[in-house]
């Protein structure tokens, strides 16, 4: 994704250093937005891309992709009118509880989400919802943690982009569903926290459709040159809003259509 040709290489190398910095070292680091008022959204994704090479050298390996910014709300907070999108890496799947310490996360928050998980490619433009379908092997129940290393969750949409979409960690349920069938929009998600009822919402909280949403990242990615491929997750969007989530907690959430439960998955924080 290319910088603004206006704002220096060394600069975007400079912020994608210091939020790898603080990745790794735990802290927090002024609004990126604050610190240089002239950085646009294509400065932040060169930024994102930065932030991630720096990743990648280090031995991590990029396995998908997340949707962020899907709903309304936070659209309106962060004064955008799409979506946002960052990278998946191995080192950031968690099989099992999830280890704040050992995940050096800061603040983080829970989103309960449906992952759709690739046998085929999808390179946009022009990838609709159908094509999404059409490639996907299965879609699965997921807790996206969202984190920020940007100082108290203050972001605005420069920030969170360059902050690899304030992704943490995620976790997927054991089930694989088949999508062919499904009424995605209307799939339900109940959420518990701790065993007590927390949130609940539907597919269609998600850019109306969860494979609409994939379509999105497809087309947008496209113009990158970036595709997604044979074997990514992709985080579709939270279908709830975002909870904090501390040492101790347990989060739940069951899938569901008319006919029932179709799976679960546990976000377990120690």
């Amino acid at each position: 994704m290319p910088a603004d040709k206006n704002v220096p290489n060394e600069k975007i190398g400079h912020y994608g250093a210091a939020l790898y910095d603080a990745l790794r070292t735990r802290k927090t680091i002024a609004p990126l937005i604050e610190q240089d008022a002239s950085l646009t959204l294509d400065d932040a994704y060169a930024i994102n891309l930065d932030f991630l090479s720096r990743r990648v050298a280090d031995g991590e390996k990029v396995v998908g992709k997340k949707i962020g910014v899907t709903s309304k709300a936070v659209q309106d907070m962060l004064g955008v009118h799409q979506p946002d999108f960052g990278f998946l890496t191995d080192w950031m799947h968690v099989e099992g509880d999830i280890d704040i310490d050992a995940k050096a996360l800061i603040a983080p928050r829970a989103e309960a989400e449906i992952a759709f998980i690739l046998k085929s490619s999808l390179n946009g433009p022009g990838v609709t919802a159908a094509d999404v379908l059409a490639a996907t092997e299965s879609i699965a129940p997921c807790f996206e943690i969202v984190d920020s290393r940007i100082d108290n969750w203050k972001i605005q949409i420069v920030d969170t982009v360059s902050d690899n979409a304030s992704c943490g960690v995620y976790v997927i349920g054991t089930e694989r569903l088949d999508p062919a069938g499904l009424d995605l929009p209307n799939l339900h998600v109940a959420v518990t926290k701790n065993g007590a009822p927390l949130s609940e919402g539907y597919g269609h909280a998600v850019q109306g459709d969860p494979a609409q949403a994939v379509a999105w990242l497809a087309n947008t990615l496209g113009a990158y040159g970036v595709t997604l491929d044979a074997g990514d997750v992709i985080l579709s969007g939270s279908l709830v809003p975002l909870a904090p989530a501390v040492k101790g907690d347990r989060f739940e959430m069951t899938l569901s259509n008319a006919d029932g439960p179709l799976g679960t998955c546990v976000a377990n924080f120690v």
